[in-house]
C-alpha cells in the first residue's frame, strides 16, 4: 500500500479521525477536546471536507493543527457539489485553504465520481495542484472500482496516481470487499474507509432507544434500515458483553484487521462517545475473533457470483 507519512516523515497512525461533527453536533469546545483525545491516543491522520458543517469543520481543525502541523497528516475533499470540473475543484480548494488557514494539504480527495466531466480535466487539475506542492497525494471517495481504474489510467498518463480511496465499510456494509479492496491491493492504494460503526448502529445505542442519525436522517434510515443489520448489531453487542469490550471497539478493530490493512475513520459527537473507538487502536484482534465477528453479518457474493468458489 502507499505509505502515508506526516510532513516530518513519520508513518501515519493506524486509525484516522474524521472531523465531520466539528462545528455541528460537536461545538468548538467539544471538538477541541476530541482533537486532543485523538492526539493523545497517537492519531496523526485527520480527515475533513470543504462543506462539512458549512465550513466550520475545516475552520476549527485549522486552528487545532496550527502548532503541530508537521506532526500531522491532513486530508480534505472537494467536488461533492458542483461536479469535478477544473473550475469547481479550484474554487473549492481555495475555500479549503482559506478555512484551514493552510497553503497546502497532504491529501485531496474527489468527494464523489462525476460522470459529466472528463477524467482528463479532473485529474490534470489535481496533477497541477500536486506539482505545485499544494497537495501531496490524490484520493477518491465513493468511487466504484471500475471508476477508480479509469481514473488511475488517466492519472498515470499525467505522471501521477491515485494513492488513497475512501469507501463506506463496516460489519453491516461489506460491499467494498467484492471489488474495491482487491482493486486497491492490486494498485497499492491505501484504503481509508468511513462509517466503521455503521452510522452508530454498531455501538448498540439504537437498541437501547437512543436517537441519532439513524432516527433523524432519512439517508441513514435507508442505509441501515434492514432487519438483518439491526440483528447483527444486537449480536455484536452481546458478544461485547461476553468479552467485556465495547461493541464500538470491536467494530472498529474488525475493520482495521482486514488483510487489506484499511485505516478506518473514527468520529463522534463527544469525547465520551469517542473513547470506545479510540480503544480499537490498541485492541488485539485475534484471527479467531475476527472470524467470529465476520460470521455475524452477510458476506457479499464474489464479483463473479460463483458462490461455490467463495
Amino acid at each position: 500500500m502507499t505509505q502515508l507519512t506526516t510532513r516530518n516523515g513519520t508513518p501515519v497512525s493506524r486509525l484516522t479521525f474524521g472531523t465531520m461533527q466539528f462545528g455541528g453536533t460537536a461545538d468548538a469546545h467539544e471538538s477541541r477536546a476530541m482533537f486532543d483525545a485523538a492526539r493523545d491516543a497517537g492519531i496523526s491522520h485527520f480527515d475533513t471536507a470543504v462543506g462539512y458543517t458549512d465550513g466550520a469543520s475545516e475552520t476549527l481543525l485549522g486552528g487545532f493543527i496550527r502548532d503541530a502541523r508537521d506532526d500531522l497528516y491532513v486530508a480534505t475533499k472537494v467536488g461533492y457539489r458542483g461536479g469535478a470540473s477544473r473550475a469547481n475543484i479550484t474554487t473549492h480548494f481555495d475555500t479549503c485553504r482559506k478555512q484551514l488557514n493552510q497553503d497546502a494539504v497532504d491529501l485531496l480527495y474527489m468527494h464523489r465520481f462525476d460522470p459529466d466531466t472528463p477524467l482528463e480535466e479532473t485529474f490534470s487539475t489535481l496533477a497541477e495542484l500536486q506539482s505545485t506542492g499544494a497537495i501531496r497525494h490524490i484520493g477518491v471517495s465513493n468511487y466504484a472500482a471500475w471508476q477508480v481504474m479509469k481514473a488511475q489510467s488517466v492519472a498515470k498518463s499525467l505522471g501521477t496516481r491515485i494513492d488513497v480511496i475512501q469507501p463506506m465499510y463496516s460489519l453491516v456494509k461489506r460491499q467494498a470487499e467484492v471489488e474495491i479492496f482487491p482493486m486497491a491491493q492490486d494498485q497499492t492504494i491505501q484504503i481509508t474507509p468511513y462509517s466503521p460503526l455503521g452510522g452508530g448502529l454498531l455501538t448498540g445505542k439504537y437498541a437501547q432507544g437512543a436517537t441519532g442519525r439513524l432516527t433523524d436522517d432519512h439517508r441513514y434510515k435507508a442505509r441501515y434500515g434492514l432487519d438483518w443489520m439491526h440483528a447483527t448489531a444486537a449480536t455484536l453487542g452481546a458478544l461485547g458483553v461476553d468479552l467485556g469490550v465495547a461493541p464500538a471497539t470491536l467494530a472498529v478493530a474488525w475493520v482495521a484487521a482486514h488483510r487489506a490493512r484499511p485505516s478506518p475513520i473514527i468520529s463522534a459527537r463527544s469525547v465520551a462517545q469517542l473513547h470506545p473507538s479510540l480503544d480499537a487502536e490498541a485492541f488485539v484482534m485475534t484471527p479467531e475473533l475476527y472470524d467470529r465477528i465476520t460470521a455475524l453479518s452477510l458476506s457479499p457474493a464474489p464479483a463473479t457470483d460463483r458462490l461455490e468458489e467463495a
